[in-house]
């Protein structure tokens, strides 16, 4: 059963690391030129509706694997070896992205517009950082962790 998880979380890390690096380097530079946060909106309101599934398909599976991995989810929070500190840095990136996406969310997005789009931009940034980091860090399970 875990081959066909964990290609399941590797699908949906594709989707959600893919579309949040082609936000980042080829939709949001457009945006930011033009000065128009239409841009932006419009490519995540399609981009959502695979993005958002794809990020909880990595969270379920995500957390399946940990507890196959490290069954103890109390080791995940107190990590001592290289495993379970890959877990906890996982644990942690996904708590930084949804504090990210939720600020994003409930403060800037409904106040977007022009004046406010390089704020947006940083957020983009972060997001993109955190799903980047997530990818390291999972490449980081096949040699045995952090």
């Amino acid at each position: 059963m875990y081959p066909w998880i964990f290609s399941l979380h590797l699908l949906a890390a594709t989707v959600w690391t893919g579309g949040h690096l082609v936000l980042a380097l080829t939709v949001l530079p457009r945006a930011l030129r033009l000065r128009n946060p239409q841009v932006l909106l419009d490519f995540e309101q399609g981009y959502e509706k695979l993005g958002m599934p794809a990020l909880a398909i990595q969270v379920a599976s995500g957390l399946w694997m940990a507890l196959q991995l490290v069954p103890d989810w109390g080791r995940w929070f107190s990590p001592g070896t290289a495993l379970e500190r890959a877990v906890s840095v996982k644990l942690a990136l996904l708590a930084g992205t949804a504090l990210v996406a939720a600020h994003a969310r409930l403060r800037v997005i409904p106040r977007l517009n022009a004046r406010t789009l390089p704020l947006m931009a940083w957020h983009v940034a972060a997001v993109t950082l955190l799903s980047v980091g997530f990818v390291l860090t999972g490449i980081s399970f096949r040699y045995g962790g952090l």
